[in-house]
C-alpha cells in the first residue's frame, strides 16, 4: 500500500474528530460575539431586568435572613437574567443548568446550608454564560464572574447612554439663553431682598426651613448609605452578566489541541519518550498486580479480629488509595498526549494502558471495599458520604482519562470535563438529604440489633432532616439508647420551639421547611418526650447514652 492510501484512513478520522470542533468554534463564534466593539443595543427590558435584579437581591439578601430568601433569589433570578439578556441563547447548557437551579432553590427552602447557597452563585454565573451561547466550564464561569467587575462598569455607561439619547437634547446655545437670565434674576433679586428687612427676614426662614429639609435628607440616606451601596453593587454585577467582555472561552487557545493530537498532516513520528513511558506503564503493571495480591489477600473475605484498626485501613488507608488513583490519572493523560500520539507503535502502548487501567478499576473497588469495612463497623457518618462521593468523582475521571486516550482528546478538553466532574460531585453533595440518608441506615442497623451504629447518632452533630428519621429508635430493646433518643428529641423541641420563635420575628426569608416539619413532628409526639423536659434528668439520659455508644467509637 503506498504512503498516500495508507494516510487516508488517519486523515479521515482527523477530519471526522475536527468537524465538532468546527462547529463548536461557530457557534462560540456566533452566538457570543461579545468583544467590546461589538455590544448590542441597549432595550428597555434589559434595564427592567436589572432593576428588578437590585430589587430582588435587597429583599433575599440585604433585607434577608435565612435560606428561603436565598432560595427565591436561585428560583427568580435566572428568569430575569433570561428576560434582560441582549443574546438569548436558549441551548441545553441552559436548560440542563436551570433545572439544577430549580432543584438547588427547592433544597435551600427545604433545609438550606452555606454549600448550597456558594453552589446557586456559581450557578447563576454559569447560567449567565450560557445565555451567552457558551458552554458552562468551570474555569470560563470563574473568568465570567470575575469580568464583572469591569464589563459592570461599562454596562453601567452602557445604559446611562441609552437613557441619555431619550432626554432633551439641548443645544449649548440654549444652555446660555437660560443660563444668563436666570443669573441676573438672582443677583438683582439678592439685592432687592436685602434692600427690605421684613422680606430678608421671610427669606432667610424659607431658606432654613430648607437646609433643615435637605439636612434631615442628608442623614436619612447616610443612614441607607450601605443598602444604597449595595444596590450600585448588584447592579454592577447584573450588568456585568448581561453584558460580558471576553466572548471565547479561557482555553480557545487549546481549541484544536481539544480535538485532534499528534504531529501535523497525519504525519507518523516515533517519540524519543516511548522507551521511557512504556517502561514505566510496565512497572506500574507490575506494581498494581503485586499491591492487588496483597490488598485481596489481608481485607478480602476475612473476620476482623477484636481491636483491629478500622480507622487506620479502613478510613485513612481508603484516602491515600483515593490519592493513588487519581495519581493514576495524571500519569495517564500526561502519557498520552503531544508526539506520542503520533508515535507508530501507540498500539503497543495502548495495550499496556489498558491492563493498567483495568488494575486501576480493580483498585477503585478496593477503594469503596475499605469504606463498606468501616461503615459495617459502626455505621455511616457524613465524612463517609463525602469519601463515597470523593472515590466515585475520582473514578468518573479516570474514565474520562480512558475516552481521551481512545479518542485523541486534548489535554485542555481533559481539563474542562474533570472540573466538572468535581463540580457536579460538590453540587449532588449539596443537594442531598445526607443526614436523613445516613441516619435512616444506621437506625435500621440498631433495630436489627447491631447497636455499634447508635454511636454516630450520640457523636456527631445531627440536622432537622436526621432528627426526623430517629422516631422509630422509640421502640429499641437498648433502654438506653431508647431513653437517650427521647432526651435528644427533647432537648431539640426546646431548640426548635425557640427557632420558630427567633424566626417569626425575622421574617419569611428565614423559614425552612425541615424545621417547621420537625417542631410539628414533635409536638405531634410530645407525649414521648415530654418526661425529659426536666433539664438535669435530660442531660443525665444524654450523658448516659453518650458514654454507653462510645464504646463502639
Amino acid at each position: 500500500m503506498s504512503n498516500a492510501e495508507s494516510s487516508l484512513p488517519h486523515y479521515a478520522a482527523s477530519v471526522a474528530v475536527a468537524k465538532p470542533a468546527a462547529r463548536e468554534e461557530r457557534r462560540e463564534a456566533g452566538a457570543a460575539g461579545q468583544e467590546l466593539g461589538d455590544q448590542p443595543p441597549v432595550r428597555w427590558r434589559e434595564m427592567l431586568a436589572v432593576v428588578l435584579l437590585v430589587a430582588l437581591c435587597d429583599v433575599t439578601i440585604y433585607r434577608g435572613e435565612g435560606f428561603s430568601g436565598l432560595a427565591l433569589l436561585t428560583a427568580v433570578a435566572p428568569a430575569l437574567l433570561l428576560l434582560g439578556n441582549p443574546r438569548r441563547w436558549l441551548g441545553a447548557s441552559t436548560w440542563i443548568v436551570g433545572g439544577m437551579l430549580f432543584l438547588l432553590a427547592a433544597r435551600m427552602a427545604w433545609l438550606g446550608s452555606a454549600l448550597a447557597a456558594a453552589a446557586g452563585f456559581a450557578l447563576l454565573a454559569g447560567f449567565s454564560l450560557a445565555l451567552h451561547g457558551r458552554r458552562p466550564y468551570v474555569l470560563d464561569v470563574l473568568v465570567h464572574a470575575l469580568q464583572t467587575a469591569g464589563a459592570g462598569f461599562h454596562g453601567l455607561v452602557c445604559y446611562w447612554r441609552s437613557v441619555a439619547r431619550f432626554g432633551p437634547q439641548i443645544p449649548r446655545i440654549l444652555w446660555l439663553n437660560l443660563a444668563l437670565p436666570l443669573g441676573a434674576l438672582v443677583a438683582f433679586g439678592a439685592l432687592f431682598v436685602l434692600a427690605n428687612p421684613d422680606l430678608l427676614t421671610s427669606f432667610t426662614e424659607a431658606a432654613s426651613r430648607f437646609f433643615r429639609a435637605l439636612r434631615d435628607w442628608i442623614e436619612g440616606f447616610a443612614e441607607n448609605f450601605w443598602e444604597v451601596t449595595f444596590w450600585l453593587l448588584v447592579a454592577w454585577i447584573a450588568a456585568g452578566l448581561l453584558r460580558p467582555l471576553v466572548g471565547r472561552s479561557l482555553l480557545a487557545s487549546c481549541w484544536r489541541d481539544n480535538h485532534v493530537e499528534g504531529s501535523d498532516e497525519g504525519e507518523s513520528k516515533e517519540s524519543a519518550f516511548y522507551t521511557a513511558l512504556r517502561n514505566t506503564l510496565v512497572a506500574v503493571i507490575v506494581l498494581f498486580a503485586i499491591y492487588l495480591v496483597f490488598e485481596f489477600r489481608t481485607l478480602w473475605f476475612r473476620d476482623f479480629p477484636e481491636g483491629f484498626y478500622y480507622a487506620g485501613y479502613a478510613h485513612e488507608g481508603a484516602a491515600w488509595l483515593t490519592a493513588a488513583l487519581a495519581l493514576a490519572t495524571l500519569v495517564l493523560s500526561l502519557i498520552f498526549r503531544g508526539q506520542v500520539l503520533a508515535d507508530p507503535r501507540l498500539g503497543r502502548l495502548r495495550k499496556l494502558a489498558w491492563i493498567w487501567s483495568a488494575e486501576n478499576l480493580v483498585l477503585a473497588l478496593t477503594v469503596y471495599n475499605r469504606m463498606h469495612i468501616y461503615v459495617d463497623f459502626n455505621g455511616m457518618t457524613r465524612m463517609r458520604t463525602i469519601g463515597l462521593f470523593g472515590i466515585s468523582a475520582v473514578l468518573i475521571g479516570f474514565c474520562l482519562v480512558l475516552w481521551k486516550i481512545l479518542y485523541n482528546r486534548g489535554f485542555a478538553w481533559l481539563i474542562e470535563r474533570q472540573l466538572w466532574t468535581l463540580a457536579i460531585a460538590v453540587y449532588l453533595f449539596a443537594l442531598t438529604p445526607v443526614d436523613a440518608l445516613v441516619h435512616s441506615y444506621n437506625v435500621r442497623r440498631v433495630l436489627a440489633g447491631d447497636l455499634a451504629p447508635s454511636v454516630q447518632i450520640s457523636v456527631h452533630p445531627i440536622d432537622s432532616q436526621g432528627i426526623l428519621v430517629l422516631g422509630p429508635l422509640l421502640n429499641c430493646r437498648d433502654e438506653i439508647i431508647r431513653e437517650g433518643v427521647r432526651a435528644m428529641l427533647a432537648e431539640r423541641a426546646i431548640q426548635a420551639e425557640r427557632l420558630a420563635g427567633e424566626r417569626a420575628k425575622l421574617g419569611w426569608t428565614s423559614y425552612q421547611l425541615a424545621d417547621n416539619l420537625l417542631l410539628e413532628r414533635l409536638h405531634a409526639g410530645r407525649e414521648d418526650w415530654k418526661e425529659y423536659l426536666d433539664a438535669s434528668k435530660r442531660a443525665a439520659a444524654i450523658e448516659r447514652f453518650d458514654k454507653y455508644a462510645y464504646q463502639w467509637y
